[in-house]
């Protein structure tokens, strides 16, 4: 079986650590990617996904993301099942294992 997502997109909020009942630090990272493909009017639409940061993954993009960054992402996916008023909705929740910082500015001091 295989679960993993990459997602590669700019950082529009900067993401903020909590602490769990259980002293784990969390925080998530919302994260703005272009579609592929262009709408009728030849602009591209852009998707918002909101994943989850764990541990020492929270703590360095708390530390070096801010708005604007440009990050790839290798997650996996986890569903979560809720019922509500006899229904079952089904919830996916993206978790980071891994976070590459990509900076589309050249160094300073290089054209």
């Amino acid at each position: 079986m295989l679960n993993t997502c990459v997602i590669v997109g700019r950082v529009i909020e900067t993401p903020q650590i909590r602490t769990t009942s259980k002293g784990q630090n969390v925080a998530n990272l919302i994260v703005e990617c272009d579609r592929l493909f262009r709408n009728d009017d030849g602009t591209l639409s852009t998707d918002l996904f909101s994943v989850t940061l764990w541990r020492g993954v929270a703590e360095e993009c708390a530390a070096v993301c801010h708005v604007g960054s440009v990050v790839a992402i290798k997650a996996r996916m986890q569903s979560n099942q809720v019922e509500r008023g006899g229904m079952t909705f089904y919830n996916v929740e993206i978790i980071a294992e891994k976070v590459a910082f990509l900076n589309d500015e050249p160094p300073q001091g290089i054209p």
